[in-house]
């Protein structure tokens, strides 16, 4: 993740709303990213929150079109399969929440990878018995799940889609035919040598210009292959993508090199994405919906309402108090998502005792003012018996919110997993490497297996967990997500704070530094937290190391009075929020 390279003292608005708090809390002046100013727009023409400007731009076309959240939806996430390839394409999944208008429903679509039938739970175990190193396992054939985020988005766009289907690639089709100009961001991964992918030889192909040189932001790169893909999409749906040619071309090359693949064309054809009612619960005075697990979105809706029983809404980022507390409630949070969430298909995921009132209460006494020894996970009602959980999560993934000027919502998280998935191609798009997602340990010493153990046909746990919040009244009022691995509960977590506890606008919550906490594991954006907040966090045991940074990509629209939308892009990324 690229440094922040210009760091400010906290904007004016930030002082000036937490200046009555200067008298009640230690208060430090925070760095902050170059500010951005808070995009409105007015809600009868809707807004686009992206990670690239080219997505957004075709987000937008499709609604000036008069096309619905759900058909843009489609067509940025065939434009940054292009031109954000590292985060998100073809070859991946999704999680999409959707709000109704009409009728107020929230559907949440699950466009997870699945493991293929002939998957098992030592896939990722040596001839020694032995977890694989995670390079090895993601560079493998083995590392790639059937990918759903096509099937999804056409299940979505069938129902709530405006505009004929065929007609949602045109952005994507020309950029890939035209060629698209490399972002600054692109070419930092392209020419990465912190992560394997780039110097497969896929990759290596695809971008490395005719001179023999890498491609360098602001070169102009073209993928006709890619092209073609989306023209066969376009008119086939995703059939195009998981039968035929192209699915025969992912099997094949998965199905290469020493630890290969089991995939067939029959897991790719089978393929079903799933939907239904989100996971909605109360919190304040409003509703928070999430996709269901194995999205970890609960997580997110435990943590919120554990905070409840702090102070932290008489704080503000300005008081290393607030953060601390944050940062306890996220290691309460990832010790009972890393316990129970998992695939609700293959083992008892315990939301309602997750979620119970009371549980919730006796887990937020955990949460002190002074970090101490991680905290256990819980014992919900409900709750199976699982062993350890050991998954790896790298962030290579990207979100999107999209409100249309009749008022719906989509908010979308979508993936590859890894920098470029697994450094395959096929068809001009990354082939993912969910299976990394698994723990690689099937059993521990107990013999119970993880929550998040690998089976033929499962998916593997996501921390992936786009947001929607509905007003007392059931009315859409804000969605928000991010991409980050792991540290998506946290990045979307501290975004609710920033907006719901600390009064900021959408921007300035996107805005803030970020804090991770994970059971013995702190990090942070230290420079933006600076010095004396750093010495602050590191007296109460929030160990935040100098030179630390954590790459979210937060994406957030709310809805302010007068029915004006609001909209934040993370200055981390190269994305925007735009309105008609």
């Amino acid at each position: 993740m690229r440094r922040l390279a210009s760091l400010l003292a906290i904007s004016a608005a930030l002082q000036l709303t937490f200046a009555p708090l200067a008298a009640q809390a230690e208060t430090i002046a925070l760095g902050m990213p170059t500010p951005r100013p808070a995009v409105t727009s007015p809600a009868s023409k809707g807004m686009v929150a992206a990670a690239n400007p080219l997505a957004v731009e075709a987000g937008l076309r499709v609604l000036r079109d008069g096309g619905s959240a759900v058909d843009a939806a489609v067509a940025i996430q065939a434009v940054l399969g292009l031109v954000e390839p590292q985060s998100s394409g073809l070859g991946g999944g999704a999680f999409l929440v959707f709000y109704d208008a009409k009728t107020g429903k929230v559907t949440a679509y699950d466009g997870r990878e699945k493991a293929p039938s002939g998957a098992g739970p030592d896939m990722f175990l040596g001839a020694d018995g032995k977890p694989l190193s995670f390079v090895t396992a993601l560079l493998s054939g083995r590392s790639t799940g059937v990918p759903g985020a096509v099937a999804m988005l056409s299940m979505a766009q069938k129902e709530h889609g405006k505009v004929a289907w065929n007609t949602l690639f045109k952005d994507a089709e020309k950029l890939a035919d035209d060629g698209f100009v490399v972002s600054p961001r692109l070419a930092g991964m392209i020419n990465s040598t912190r992560a394997p992918q780039p110097s497969q030889p896929d990759a290596v192909k695809y971008f490395t210009k005719p001179d023999g040189t890498r491609y360098q932001a602001g070169d102009v790169l073209k993928n006709p292959a890619y092209a073609e893909t989306v023209r066969k999409i376009a008119a086939e749906g995703p059939s195009a993508l998981l039968e035929g040619p192209i699915a025969q071309a992912i099997v094949d090359r998965l199905h290469e090199g020493d630890l290969p693949s089991s995939i067939t064309l029959e897991d790719l054809k089978t393929y079903k994405p799933r939907s239904g009612d989100a996971l909605c619960r109360p919190w304040k005075v409003y509703t928070v919906c999430v996709p269901n697990p194995q999205s970890s979105g609960l997580a997110v809706i435990q943590a919120l309402r554990m905070l409840e029983h702090t102070d932290i809404g008489k704080r503000g980022p300005t008081d290393p108090v607030a953060w601390t507390l944050l940062a306890q409630a996220e290691r309460v949070m990832y010790a009972d998502r890393d316990r129970y969430v998992g695939d609700p298909d293959f083992v008892t995921v315990p939301v309602d005792g997750l979620l119970d009132p009371q549980y919730v209460a006796e887990r937020a006494k955990l949460i002190t003012t002074t970090a101490g020894a991680p905290p256990p996970f819980g014992l919900p009602k409900g709750a199976p018996k699982v062993g350890v959980d050991k998954t790896q999560e790298p962030g290579g993934t990207t979100h999107f919110v999209v409100v249309d000027p009749q008022g719906n919502v989509v908010s979308m998280t979508t993936t590859v997993e890894s920098l470029f998935g697994n450094g395959r191609m096929v068809g001009g798009f990354f082939l993912n490497n969910q299976l990394t997602d698994f723990s690689f340990s099937p059993k521990e010493k107990d013999g119970a297996p993880a929550a998040n153990a690998i089976a033929a046909g499962k998916r593997p746990r996501s921390s992936m967990a786009p947001i929607i919040v509905l007003d007392k009244k059931g009315k859409f009022l804000a969605a928000v997500g991010s991409p980050g691995g792991n540290a998506i509960l946290s990045y979307n977590l501290k975004a609710m704070v920033g907006v719901f506890y600390w009064g900021l606008n959408m921007q300035q919550a996107v805005s803030l530094p970020n804090v991770v906490a994970r059971g013995e594991t702190y990090s942070g954006d230290a420079d933006l937290f600076g010095p004396e907040m750093l010495a602050a966090l590191n007296a109460r045991g929030v160990n935040i190391k100098v030179g630390q940074i954590e790459g979210s990509g937060l994406q957030g629209v709310i809805v302010r009075p007068g029915a004006m939308l609001e909209g934040g892009a993370d200055p981390r990324r190269e994305g925007v929020a735009k309105g008609l």
